[in-house]
């Protein structure tokens, strides 16, 4: 079985960890926190074997300058990653699909990535997208 891509956008906050975070609690699981998910072992077994796709199957968020590949991690793109796609380094919606739909931005598998996007040149959504576990 390979893993599945997905991807989605939510709202812009300076602060990409907190607005990950937020994220993860707006898509959860009712009554349970993120942190409580994880500490599950019949979580890993779910997320590992299938997961969500999406923001929840990410344990927490590395730094974008960290090339740490192996688990279930959200990183921020580099400012030289962002303009591999987006020479002017603010990428809109549009933009950011494109370069998805050709399979630039897709981590490997149990990754996931982040990046600020912007309309009409000021940052309204964050993009996440990565690759299940499975």
């Amino acid at each position: 079985m390979g893993g599945d891509c997905w991807a989605w956008t939510g709202p812009y906050q300076p602060d990409l960890a907190a607005a990950f975070r937020r994220a993860q609690d707006d898509h959860g699981f009712p009554g349970l926190t993120v942190e409580e998910l994880w500490r599950d072992p019949e979580w890993h077994e779910y997320v590992f074997t299938g997961g969500t796709g999406s923001v929840l199957d990410q344990a927490g968020m590395i730094d974008a300058a960290d090339r740490f590949n192996d688990g279930p991690y959200m990183r921020p793109l580099t400012d030289e990653e962002i303009r591999a796609f987006a020479p002017d380094g603010r990428p809109t919606i549009e933009v950011w699909r494109a370069a998805l739909d050709d399979d630039r931005l897709f981590p490997d598998r149990a990754q996931a990535r982040c990046t600020v996007l912007y309309t009409d040149g000021e940052p309204t959504h964050i993009a996440y997208w990565g690759v299940t576990a499975d």
